[in-house]
């Protein structure tokens, strides 16, 4: 996903010749500026206690500290590849509403206000309704879950998410028979999201999904990230979670959730339909029109890896691509 001129890669640095990957790794890559990291845990200290843990989920939180553990028993759904270490993961980030530079949600994201938060769920529903987050949180367990991230950019990240699967939200509601899609919208405030200030998308954010997409069991909704309840750069309060696609599939900062009848709009198709599709399928046959998707960047690592098919998770969701050309519906 990137802006940037034809000229330049999604890194921002000259593009490479069209299917070489996208980018090596730089100093500046690995070294982050110390006073981020610093709001970074002043920010976390003031939102732990937001977090709930209803009797049934998987851990309770300990005050302060982290709920996920390394070497906490896995998950059905979880990877056991090396998470990436908490800093990185909130400081290297897109969230083009605080801009466009990877460190700007982090610079800029305390002009988010995260509560209250309200979340309207509407459209082919029976029980459409508009609810408060900590309400929300209080439906479900909590769960972790260790997922795989890969960014259409070409680099990739391992993040523990704390969350709930979206199928049981959507079972709250009751889709009626008509709902075959889910749209979902990220708060559009200028005021609090200086990146809105351009133009250079149609805020605001819009994503979408097939209503089978929204039901698989890997779908979460997150709010927290490695036990802390989300920070504002990896879309706090609450984001979407859709492992098996490529990162910006997976709208931040949540306002609406509206179950549809035809296929919804969706921001990156829309700003650039011959590059980011509806599906967007992590898949690493089918490359960007101007960089290979072959392989990719894990975060922390200086060489480049293979891309899986599905981000490693084909055997759970190829099966609903079934017939399909994924090069049409990429």
């Amino acid at each position: 996903m990137t802006i940037l001129p034809p000229d330049r890669d999604p890194e921002g640095r000259p593009a490479p010749a069209t299917n070489a990957p996208p980018s090596t790794p730089t100093r500046r890559d690995f070294l982050r500026p110390a006073a981020l990291f610093t709001g970074t845990v002043a920010a976390l200290r003031g939102g732990l206690t937001l977090l709930t843990r209803p009797p049934g989920a998987v851990d309770t939180a300990p005050g302060e500290d982290l709920v996920w553990r390394p070497g906490h028993p896995p998950g059905p759904y979880d990877t056991t590849e090396a998470v990436t270490p908490y800093r990185e993961a909130t400081t290297y980030n897109n969230f083009y509403e605080f801009g466009f530079g990877k460190a700007d949600p982090a610079r800029l994201g305390g002009s988010l206000r995260t509560r209250p938060w309200t979340v309207r769920i509407d459209g082919e529903v029976r029980r459409p309704q508009t609810v408060d987050l900590g309400t929300l949180q209080g439906w479900f367990p909590l769960e972790d879950r260790v997922y795989r991230m890969r960014c259409v950019e070409g680099w990739s990240m391992v993040m523990p998410w704390l969350g709930f699967p979206l199928a049981a939200l959507l079972k709250r509601v009751e889709p009626t028979g008509q709902a075959r899609y889910v749209q979902f919208t990220a708060l559009h405030d200028p005021a609090q999201f200086p990146g809105q200030r351009s133009s250079v998308l149609d805020w605001p954010y819009v994503e979408g999904l097939r209503l089978d997409e929204a039901m698989h069991p890997l779908t979460l909704m997150a709010v927290g990230l490695q036990g802390r309840v989300l920070l504002p750069q990896n879309g706090a309060p609450l984001r979407l979670v859709v492992p098996w696609k490529y990162g910006f599939k997976s709208i931040k900062s949540v306002v609406r959730i509206t179950l549809t009848r035809e296929q919804p709009r969706t921001t990156w198709s829309e700003a650039a339909p011959g590059e980011y599709g509806f599906y967007a399928n992590v898949n690493p046959a089918v490359d960007h029109p101007r960089w290979s998707q072959a392989t990719e960047r894990r975060i922390g690592e200086l060489g480049r890896r293979p891309t899986l098919p599905f981000n490693g998770y084909a055997e759970e969701v190829a099966h609903l691509y079934a017939g399909m050309d994924l090069r049409q519906f990429f």
